[in-house]
């Protein structure tokens, strides 16, 4: 399909794979509708929205990452990714896009490992649970592995993660990322040609 993000060395269960950084550009709405229309494929097709309906745009080879039914990292409510499984070296590092607010549902290549064959936006609904205790696995192996991103990350936000893996803070909802909002890149985009 393109691109894709391949680790360059084994990245251990617990590992934070991607963190939201100041270099990340957040576009609110009103932001999307003053763009021209030239930008609308780059905003389509390498931004995530967040709860709050803005399009966020990684500066990094996060935006790179491919889609997958049974993906080997899980974003967190911390505005952070976990590798849920042990990555090895060589191995695409994959995403499942149903907890990325997509505007549009897409069909997918599928995959012998799963009856999805269509991403929508409600699959975070259908599914926040499953993945929820994924990221609680992983969130056991959080403090006893390398954290080489930890410092992309909020200290207080940071702290709260130790005290999930320890047990002693509860761990925010993967559905706390859902966004419920109506108006979708179609919409403002179309505003933005008026």
């Amino acid at each position: 399909m393109g691109y894709g993000v391949f680790a360059t060395q084994d990245i251990p269960k617990g590992t934070i794979t991607w963190a939201m950084d100041c270099l990340d550009r957040v576009f609110k709405p009103d932001d999307i509708i003053s763009l021209g229309l030239e930008y609308r494929d780059i905003i389509d097709k390498y931004t995530f929205r967040d709860n709050q309906g803005n399009f966020i745009l990684c500066w990094d080879h996060g935006r790179f990452i491919n889609h997958s039914f049974r993906s080997n990292c899980l974003t967190t409510a911390y505005d952070f990714e976990l590798a849920i499984k042990d990555i090895k070296a060589g191995e695409e590092l994959t995403d499942d896009y149903g907890y990325l607010n997509l505007d549009e549902p897409f069909e997918c290549i599928p995959e012998k490992w799963s009856r999805r064959t269509k991403v929508t936006r409600q699959d975070i609904l259908r599914l926040h649970k499953t993945w929820d205790k994924k990221l609680l696995d992983a969130f056991g192996y959080f403090n006893s592995v390398e954290q080489p991103l930890k410092k992309f990350v909020n200290k207080e936000v940071f702290g709260k993660c130790q005290g999930i893996t320890e047990g002693t803070t509860k761990m925010d909802s993967i559905l706390t990322c859902y966004y419920n909002g109506e108006d979708g890149l179609e919409a403002l985009m179309g505003e933005a040609a008026v």
